[in-house]
């Protein structure tokens, strides 16, 4: 009697790398400062920026907090910043240096696939991101999935499920982010973390409080990319 044949634990081989996107892709800061900036309001510089707490990131800390305040609970001052910011995204967001033409060589991979999870926070965010990948001459549909959080939504349910429904091996997957939460989620999934320091959080901030290897923490969009190349074995390209 022929043995019979061993069953894999996965239905498929692929790779798999779940990117964010504000402060991980995308700078966010800049979009942010100058949204802020036409409505009299002030963010404070990165470094101040990244030592905040979530809920008081975009209220500025103690020198900005209170003319902020007013602004933004004014009459239609929440509503008005909002549409200030879905434009400034649509219109002029950059990507950092590197990740379009990584998406690129990501989306074109045999054998990789390629998601996109963000907490965007502007109008309608499937058109706004739509339009500022068109503008980096990426097709966002081109990725495997895009999935909108919200802003108290934790992404480690989202990457769980899209793994049991793809038959992906974890082992094989990716997940970048730029905040101690989205190390927290990848690692509970079972996913290997790249985490950007460039970002919503320092590298300070990231290894002093929560605890996150220096090991996994990128500090440039360059380094970041660098890394993701080798990982999932795409050419190299050139620094500047």
């Amino acid at each position: 009697m022929e043995p019979m044949p061993r069953q894999t634990m996965y239905a498929s081989k692929d790779r798999l790398i779940i990117l964010d996107a504000d402060g991980t892709i995308i700078d966010a800061f800049s979009t942010l400062e100058a949204a802020f900036a036409q409505h009299g309001m002030k963010l404070g510089d990165l470094d101040r920026f990244q030592k905040r707490h979530n809920v008081f990131k975009y209220l500025g800390g103690i020198k900005e907090f209170p003319g902020n305040v007013a602004k933004h609970l004014g009459k239609g001052g929440r509503k008005a910043l909002l549409d200030t910011l879905t434009a400034a995204y649509r219109e002029s967001a950059t990507m950092f240096p590197g990740t379009p033409e990584l998406i690129r060589d990501l989306v074109s991979s045999r054998g990789v696939r390629v998601g996109l999870v963000t907490r965007n926070i502007t109008h309608e965010p499937a058109v706004t991101l739509g339009q500022l990948f068109r503008r980096h001459d990426i097709d966002i549909t081109s990725l495997d999935f895009v999935h909108y959080l919200s802003l108290k939504q934790e992404k480690s349910d989202f990457f769980q499920s899209s793994l049991t429904e793809s038959g992906l091996n974890p082992a094989r997957a990716h997940a970048c982010g730029d905040e101690h939460r989205d190390y927290r989620a990848a690692m509970l999934a079972g996913m290997s973390p790249l985490i950007a320091s460039y970002g919503f959080e320092s590298r300070q901030r990231l290894t002093e409080k929560f605890a996150i290897p220096a090991a996994v923490i990128a500090d440039t969009p360059d380094e970041l990319c660098a890394r993701i190349r080798h990982t999932f074995d795409l050419p190299e390209i050139a620094a500047g």
